[in-house]
């Protein structure tokens, strides 16, 4: 394949901008593709695609929600796991009992987290299927 060769931008174009004027073009700017101000100029001045960013804020607040409850599973998970430990070293001990009862509370929560997870995959996934 035949490599396209560009040619080099020696040619300076100054524009004077008041500031609202220039955060409007960098808003404009930071809702496309372009990573650059001069990409997204040379763009709109010579016609080229311009290809924007869509962000869905509901999803956004869904992941964002289902982060929090990753964690909580995962410190529920440490501690289940600590628990699992100490019940071979309890098996004959007294404290088995109350450890029993702590675990069944530990068991309740990680439950109720789960269900919390399915609900909001139940949302994310009503909000795709749309």
């Amino acid at each position: 394949m035949e490599e396209k060769k560009t040619a080099k931008r020696t040619r300076i174009v100054t524009l004077r901008l008041t500031p609202d004027e220039f955060v409007k073009i960098e808003k404009k700017v930071g809702e496309t593709t372009f990573r650059k101000l001069s990409e997204y100029v040379r763009a709109v001045l010579f016609g080229g695609k311009i290809v924007g960013v869509y962000r869905n804020r509901s999803i956004d607040d869904l992941i964002a929600e289902l982060a929090m409850l990753r964690q909580e599973i995962n410190r529920i998970g440490v501690n289940f796991n600590q628990s699992v430990k100490k019940l071979h070293v309890l098996q004959n001990e007294p404290e088995f009992k109350r450890w029993l009862l702590v675990h069944e509370l530990e068991k309740k929560t990680m439950v109720n987290k789960l269900d919390e997870i399915k609900k909001y995959i139940r949302k994310i996934a009503e909000l795709w299927l749309r």
